[in-house]
């Protein structure tokens, strides 16, 4: 890369030690949590079943690099918004004016919780409804507490029973669920264990159970190991033989898709969605979609060595998607963890996603870091090339960072499958001729569209002042980005306007000019 910008957004030091910032931060996060817990909502923490004694435990069995793990740090951010709910909750039970905290709460679950369902757990018709509120939260604050709880339970079994002893209690029962776990990609009857992704089945007569129970079980934790209770069934999980802890259900190790890295890539589940487009089921991962990933991993490790060193910074896990018509996606609250659709999708899609999710995780770890925004108030106003509609901000920067990413994805396959053994590595990789073309189109395609967004985002800043100093300076880093990329895509330029993607590209150098027309640049009259 001959800028230094560009160099900047490709720095896989500095993205690790901003990794390894993050870990501290979650880890001081999670002490702060369980001591506001203690300090100020004891009460309803026993009325809850919080066992927070238990969690301080946990905290200090936890390994330093377990703080940027997806499962830890999705259970801490879940924690994170309890002790929030039960801040509301508190500030509810003494306030005055219901309606008016109604209507504040709303807004304010509307930009924190953009990508949770807590919004309509609380606000069920989209109103500020005030009356059955309280109710509604502390329902709410129930169902996290037992999640919580019952997640806690398999990132470490010993801590459990060990907590347990030193409390000298003869039993704990925790509240369990054993059907599908959409969120983390887990298969009805079975326990996902430890933090990277290994997992244990139970054995047959419990699966026959669950359809008669809706998946709910019991889990008891006693001095010598930890069991499950379903109607008569008692099934032994866990047991802790003089300190030496043994699985009784079948122990199944983490899937790895193999790279060169010191970490491991795993691969769960699959997660099927039905012809809603909504999940279905989860089911075990085939082989041949293992291998796929491998394949596409090491494909951008050849073509692109500094975005793999990004990708095995950040990306930890991969949840194969069966689901036509949905693409892949990632949560804030779980970084490293990306859902990626392998079915509907060729090879030349996969390894987009895996950048693509990957840019993700990449932007929300710089965003937990530095305040790139304020005083949007998540205005959706500025047109996005990518999903057609008016974005607010934040979505307009997250797409401008990913498909910059992408944009030099696509620039530096195009290169890598030129030139001398260019072909042969294009087809080693399981690439096509056409795949070939369309990495091409694809990337003026993006170039295209990432000017568009960046426009509005120097608007933004310029015109608006919603940008901070850190996101003008991000800002500054995609633009000179996507120059030297546009630079590069040069030479190839002639051969896109030559092949079958000539019309499309001319299609959607019209649509992007018909946009700004239309929409840009935003004022915030026209909001």
């Amino acid at each position: 890369m001959d800028t230094h910008s560009t160099m900047l957004l490709l720095d896989s030091q500095r993205l690790a030690q901003l990794r390894d910032e993050f870990r501290l931060s979650m880890r001081r996060l999670f002490v702060d949590l369980c001591q506001e817990v203690h300090a100020h909502h004891a009460d309803l923490a026993r009325e809850l079943g919080l066992p927070t004694g238990f969690f301080d435990r946990l905290h200090s069995s936890l390994q330093p690099k377990a703080y940027s793990n997806w499962k830890v740090v999705g259970w801490i951010e879940t924690l994170n918004d309890l002790v929030y709910l039960l801040d509301v909750l508190c500030q509810l039970q003494s306030e005055q004016d219901r309606p008016e905290f109604a209507a504040q709460l709303l807004n304010e679950c509307q930009e924190k919780f953009f990508e949770h369902g807590y919004l309509n757990d609380l606000f069920p018709t989209g109103q500020p409804q005030a009356r059955g509120l309280e109710k509604r939260l502390f329902a709410l604050c129930q169902r996290l507490a037992q999640e919580l709880t019952r997640e806690a339970l398999w990132l470490d079994p010993a801590v459990a029973v060990k907590w347990l002893r030193q409390r000298k209690m003869k039993r704990w029962d925790v509240s369990g669920m054993l059907s599908d776990n959409f969120e983390r990609s887990e298969i009805a009857g079975t326990v996902s264990v430890d933090i990277l992704g290994a997992w244990c089945q139970a054995p047959k007569e419990v699966p026959r159970l669950l359809r008669q129970s809706e998946g709910h079980v019991l889990f008891r934790v006693e001095p010598t190991g930890i069991t499950l209770k379903a109607g008569k069934v008692v099934s032994p999980i866990w047991s802790d033989g003089g300190g030496v802890g043994r699985w009784r259900w079948a122990y199944h190790p983490p899937v790895v898709a193999p790279h060169g890295g010191d970490d491991s890539i795993t691969v769960g589940p699959t997660l099927v969605y039905g012809k809603n487009r909504q999940p279905r089921t989860v089911k075990p991962t085939d082989r041949r979609q293992v291998e796929r990933i491998t394949c596409a991993w090491q494909t951008i490790q050849l073509a692109w060595p500094e975005g793999h060193a990004l990708l095995a910074v950040l990306t930890s896990r991969i949840i194969p998607l069966q689901a036509k018509g949905v693409v892949s996606f990632s949560y804030r609250h779980r970084p490293g963890l990306s859902f990626i659709n392998c079915f509907d999708r060729g090879n030349l899609d996969l390894i987009d996603d895996l950048i693509h999710e990957n840019s993700h995780h990449h932007l929300n770890l710089l965003l937990r870091k530095h305040v790139m925004y304020r005083g949007d108030h998540n205005q959706q106003i500025f047109y996005s090339p990518w999903r057609r509609s008016l974005r607010p901000l934040r979505g307009i920067l997250h797409a401008t960072f990913t498909f910059t990413m992408g944009a030099l994805l696509f620039q530096r396959l195009s290169s890598w499958a030129s030139g001398r053994g260019g072909a042969a590595r294009w087809k080693q990789a399981g690439l096509t001729q056409r795949d070939l073309q369309r990495a091409r189109f694809r990337c003026l395609e993006e170039v295209a569209s990432v000017r568009y967004s960046l426009h509005d985002l120097h608007y933004a800043d310029h015109h608006l002042g919603w940008l901070t100093g850190s996101g003008r300076h991000l800002v500054g880093q995609l633009t000179e980005a996507i120059e030297h990329v546009e630079r590069e895509s040069e030479r190839f330029k002639r051969d896109v306007s030559r092949s079958a993607f000539s019309s499309a590209l001319r299609k959607h150098s019209k649509e992007i000019q018909q946009a700004r027309q239309t929409y840009g640049p935003m004022r915030l009259s026209r909001a």
